[in-house]
C-alpha cells in the first residue's frame, strides 16, 4: 500500500534517507534531521513531499518499507507542472515486492490527477538494477544533459556576487 507520509513517519524517513546514502556510497554526505523533515515535509508552505510504502504486520500495525521524497516542477517548455523524484528508497529485504512500481506509479497517478507533464528523476550510472527497472517502465535517459550543483563554499561565493 501507498499512502502520503505523516509527521509520524519522520523518524522512519530519516532511516531510509540514512539508509539510501549508505546504498549510494555517501553516507557522510547525509545531514538530514528529523526537525529538517518535519519543517520541509509539513510546514505550512512544505518545498517537499513523500509518499510511504507500508507492508501490514501481523499485528495490524504498519510498517513502512520505502519512500518517495519528491518536490513540484516546472517546464518551461510545456508551461505545465511536473514532479521531480528527488528519493526512491525501497528496503532491501521487501525488494521485488513490487513496492518501488506502486511508489513510481502514485508519482505518475499524482500527475495525472494535477494534469502535469512529466515525472523526473535522476539515477547514478554505476545502479544498474534501478537503471534496468527504470527502463522497464518506459522511462528515458536523457544523456544529452549533464547535471550541475553549486553547493557549499560554491554557493556562498556565487551569492556574494548578488
Amino acid at each position: 500500500m501507498i499512502r502520503t507520509a505523516t509527521p509520524a513517519d519522520v523518524p522512519v524517513l530519516v532511516e531510509l534517507i540514512q539508509e539510501l546514502a549508505l546504498y549510494e556510497k555517501a553516507p557522510e554526505q547525509c545531514h538530514v534531521t528529523a526537525a529538517d523533515l518535519q519543517r520541509e515535509l509539513f510546514s505550512d508552505d512544505p518545498s517537499a513531499h513523500a509518499f510511504v510504502a507500508v507492508d501490514d504486520r501481523e499485528d495490524g500495525t504498519e510498517d513502512v518499507v520505502g519512500t518517495a521524497i519528491w518536490f513540484r516542477s516546472f517546464s518551461t517548455w510545456e508551461g505545465t507542472a511536473g514532479i521531480y523524484l528527488e528519493d526512491l528508497y525501497v528496503r532491501p529485504a521487501v525488494r521485488g515486492r513490487g513496492h518501488g512500481l506502486a511508489l513510481l506509479a502514485a508519482l505518475a497517478d499524482e500527475c495525472v490527477r494535477r494534469g502535469w507533464s512529466r515525472l523526473g528523476w535522476a539515477v547514478l550510472n554505476w545502479n544498474t538494477p534501478s537503471i534496468q527497472f527504470y527502463d522497464s517502465l518506459g522511462g528515458t535517459p536523457m544523456n544529452d544533459w549533464t547535471t550541475y550543483r553549486v553547493e557549499g563554499d560554491a554557493l556562498s561565493n556565487l551569492a556574494a556576487r548578488a
